[in-house]
């Protein structure tokens, strides 16, 4: 019997959610997808620390904000080189209530992948899912630049990318578990994860409608959350649960298809104003979105500090 892991790549996109260039290896994903979590911690592995020291020396001149730009593509390119599909590097999470800023970064990123050489269709630029980022979503797009919009908790931010033609939306799993867990003070069964309820409505409406957006399911916290959303668009998996699925020879079928023909009908785009209200009305989503940028801003922040070590050695 074949593991469950190869099953899902059957009729899911395996997405690895790590910068570690081994576990890519072991487990042959399609894409990969970083975060400053993640490239502050492959800052940190020992495959990299020659490179990294010899790129920080020769740019030691350029800002703090340069030099982490630089290695977050340095890690980018390295996973280039080991999946067939795309990289997402992200935007600076203090910048996510700044569309024009968002936009200049993104351009300033997928300059230096140019200076790679770099295939930059192969690059999605990650956002937060705030208006502003959205917005600068759209303003990308129209120039060619895919995007992946992370840090997405409710229906209304969803929509809103859709209508923006984001290339790809990344709505979380786990830490909308995890709110509800800690709210309702009890565990939930594959079947009533609020997190995996979410993601699956908003994969029927996407097909429904005919909208073109990806759906990358992301930050589970166990192996049956991947299991329920198999058939999704595209998982990004973490290398321990990645492993966990290549161990595990159960059968595996399908639990989300897009066998529905799409009825053609877009909804009327959502306003700012309306997009303001309806995420408001989603305590969890505005609870975990600022949460979630405050996090990556504290990675972005730990990563500087890394930067600065390797400057004084």
């Amino acid at each position: 019997m074949i593991s469950k892991l190869e099953q899902l790549k059957q009729f899911t996109e395996v997405v690895a959610d790590t910068g570690n260039i081994e576990a890519i290896k072991l487990h042959n994903p399609t894409d990969a997808t970083t975060n400053p979590a993640l490239v502050l911690q492959a800052a940190q592995l020992p495959v990299y620390q020659r490179d990294l020291k010899t790129l920080v020396k020769h740019f030691n001149s350029a800002s703090l904000e340069a030099l982490q730009d630089r290695i977050a593509v340095y890690v980018g390119t390295e996973i280039l080189s080991l999946v067939p599909g795309y990289v997402s590097t992200e935007v600076d999470a203090h910048l996510s209530f700044n569309t024009d800023a968002m936009v200049t970064k993104a351009l300033q990123i997928i300059e230096l992948y140019h200076q790679r050489q770099v295939d930059t269709q192969r690059i999605l630029i990650k956002l937060a899912a705030t208006w502003e980022g959205i917005k600068a979503a759209e303003i990308l797009e129209k120039q060619g630049i895919k995007c992946n919009l992370t840090l997405l908790f409710s229906f209304a931010q969803a929509r809103a990318c859709a209508d923006s033609g984001v290339f790809l939306i990344s709505p979380f799993v786990g830490r909308i578990m995890d709110w509800y867990v800690a709210k309702e003070g009890r565990t939930f069964t594959k079947d009533e994860d609020p997190g995996v309820q979410s993601v699956k409505k908003i994969f029927k409406f996407y097909k429904k409608h005919g909208y073109q957006t990806i759906v990358m399911g992301a930050s589970f916290r166990n192996q049956g959350q991947i299991e329920a959303l198999a058939g999704c668009d595209k998982l990004t998996i973490s290398p321990e649960l990645l492993e966990a699925l290549s161990r595990d020879e159960g059968s595996l079928e399908a639990a989300l298809t897009t066998s529905n023909e799409s009825d053609g009908l877009k909804p009327e785009s959502l306003l700012k104003e309306g997009f303001a209200w309806e995420h408001n009305e989603d305590a969890m989503a505005v609870e975990k979105l600022g949460e979630g940028i405050r996090k990556f801003a504290h990675d972005q922040r730990a990563l500087a500090k890394l930067i600065k070590e390797k400057l004084n050695t």
